[in-house]
């Protein structure tokens, strides 16, 4: 696959307390945010899990749900601190729900995990954090089926229109350097290190003549949603059905990529991890099942989507040499990039 985080994204298993500074600085502020809550988040237990870069702690508690509730219930959570201002935002504003609702219907709908308390300070500094459910249900990345899959696709366009609905889609993504991407991509085909390194460096090269048209292209596209950014499995939870019957729904986690864009860009990202490996989405397409599931919402599917999906496929195919040193070498992965480049070289050029 091509990038990807761990299965478990910090909610399910596959965690270990190594003492990391990031997990030091969490203990060092567990009595403050336990004091911010009034009482209410029990005593964390801090992790750092595989998957996690960056200096976030990330810990499992419980939270007293009893004060105003009239529970009494303690349930499992998620701590997370510091965390970024983009995922912060949005998981405190596609999470937040009233404490009397948390259980309700439209709550374990939602497609983000709901949020029990969150803040942009600890201890008169500017530490954001927030306290969400813990998952009991399985990751999807552990075994996907056909019907997780589509599960996955829908619960994308789910986010899609919570975020719309909330905020107004406005604003533009700062534009890549694809030229310059790709030039660096030739640089490593030319290294000799790369396998396939000669039909590399002929691909790419007859890549820069067409790259400026579709550059240009693909920067007017319509700007229609607040896209995820960060669509794989890994990044896929399930709710626990209500009393614990099963799986309830799918929920995306991990907010910090949310940006505007067009909604191709989240199909293209998880297709993109399983290039050479397709059969693992069990035939699914994920761009047309994505439009799918937003034409079912309501959501908007403009002509020309299927272009603009194959601009950014052919994109995004050039540039895997320039990563492979933070990616890692994936020869299966890498050689589909290579077939993609190929493939879609006739096609893009006359769009």
């Amino acid at each position: 696959m091509g990038t990807d985080a761990s299965a478990e994204a910090g909610h399910g298993q596959g965690h270990s307390s190594d003492g990391t500074t990031a997990n030091g600085l969490g203990s060092s502020l567990e009595p403050t945010l336990r004091e911010t809550s009034g009482g209410r988040l029990g005593p964390i237990e801090w992790f750092k899990a595989a998957w996690q870069r960056g200096g976030a702690s990330t810990g499992f508690s419980t939270w007293d749900r009893g004060a105003g509730s009239g529970s009494g219930e303690a349930v499992p959570v998620l701590v997370k601190v510091p965390i970024g201002p983009v995922e912060h935002r949005w998981t405190v504003l596609l999470g937040s729900v009233e404490g009397k609702d948390y259980e309700g219907e439209a709550a374990r709908s939602l497609p983000t995990p709901r949020v029990l308390a969150a803040g942009e300070q600890l201890g008169g500094y500017d530490l954001a954090w927030v306290v969400v459910e813990r998952f009991a249900g399985k990751p999807l990345s552990r075994e996907m089926s056909k019907a997780d899959v589509l599960d996955l696709l829908e619960t994308v366009a789910r986010f899609h229109a919570r975020a719309s609905e909330a905020i107004k889609v406005t604003g533009h993504p700062a534009a890549r350097d694809w030229s310059g991407l790709i030039e660096r991509a030739r640089d490593v085909a030319g290294a000799g290190t790369l396998a396939d390194g000669t039909r590399w460096a002929g691909a790419l090269k007859k890549a820069q003549k067409v790259v400026p048209q579709l550059h240009a292209q693909w920067e007017a596209r319509s700007i229609d949603c607040w896209c995820h950014g960060d669509v794989h499995p890994g990044n896929a939870m399930r709710r626990e059905a209500p009393g614990g019957a099963g799986d309830g729904c799918c929920v995306l986690i991990d907010l910090a990529e949310t940006h505007p864009g067009h909604w191709v860009e989240d199909a293209v990202y998880l297709e993109r991890q399983y290039w050479g490996r397709s059969e693992l989405l069990h035939g699914v397409k994920p761009v047309s099942a994505l439009a799918r599931a937003r034409k079912k919402l309501g959501l908007p599917c403009a002509e020309g989507y299927a272009e603009l999906a194959n601009i950014r496929r052919f994109l995004m195919a050039c540039c895997v040499p320039a990563f492979l040193e933070r990616d890692g070498a994936d020869a299966v992965y890498t050689a589909a990039a290579l077939d993609a480049v190929e493939r879609l070289l006739p096609t893009v050029g006359k769009v």
